[in-house]
Formats: C-alpha cells, structure tokens, sequence
C-alpha cells in the first residue's frame, strides 16, 4: 500500500492538469529505507510528448546524487497519462527499474488541465509485473 500525504498528493495532480497535454513526470524522494514519500520533486518531461515522458538524463544523474547525498531514494515515480486511464503502458513497464519504488499514474484524460475527474493509482512493478496496490491519503504535510 502506498500512504502518501494529502499535500503530496495535491501537488502531483496539480502538475499533471499543469503539463497537460504533455505528460508529467517527477519523483517524490523519502529517507532511505523507509517507504515514506516526503520531498516532492518535479520533473521535466524532456520527450514533451502527450504519448511518452522521459526524464532528461543530466537532471536525473543531480536527482539521484542530491538523493544519495540526503540517504533517499525514490520512493514514488509519477508520471501522467493525458488521453488513456491511469494504467502502466508496455514502455512504462520496461522502463520501471526501481524495485522498491510505488509507481503513480495520474488521467488527466476526462478533465485536462480543469480542476474536474481524474484517476490517481498506484503500481509496483518488478521484473516486468505489475501489482496494483491500494493507497491510502493522510492528513499531514511533509517536507516540501
């Protein structure tokens, strides 16, 4: 089960509808070992494609020193989907090498970049399978 913040959820949907139609892509990082997503970070979807997100390599080389110099790991990978449900595609699949990491989708499909209906779900995949798994949203704030 993923248990995130309302807060961080917030901010991840805020910048799918934000991106949309391109899709949205960031990290939420955590303490080392803990499963608790805390620091929200914001990616540049490098492809700025409404079919595909990638993150641009330089950015991700910082993100993963900054996030080993701070003994964190990425806890939550997020990204959008702006035309299909919130659902893991074949490429995200084979993109998906972070074992312990919650994989978030967010649709921004019904609603675009309108406050309105969208899909918020959480995934692990490992070694190509994925599992959907339940979260569970808690009052609280973390770090920004």
């Amino acid at each position: 089960m993923l248990t995130i913040t309302k807060e961080l959820h917030d901010k991840i949907v805020a910048h799918a509808r934000k991106d949309h139609p391109d899709e949205a892509c960031g990290v939420v990082a955590g303490p080392a070992g803990s499963d608790r997503p805390e620091r929200f970070i914001p990616m540049l979807n490098a492809a700025r494609s409404p079919t595909f997100y990638e993150f641009e390599s330089a950015d991700l080389l910082r993100l993963y020193r900054e996030m080993d110099d701070n003994d964190e790991e990425p806890v939550v990978i997020y990204h959008s989907h702006t035309a299909t449900e919130a659902y893991p595609s074949r490429t995200d699949i084979g993109y998906a090498n972070e074992p312990g990491a919650h994989y978030v989708l967010v649709s921004t499909a019904e609603s675009g970049n309108d406050e309105g209906p969208f899909s918020f779900r959480s995934f692990r995949i490992v070694d190509g399978e994925v599992t959907e798994e339940d979260v569970e949203i808690v009052d609280g704030e973390g770090p920004a």
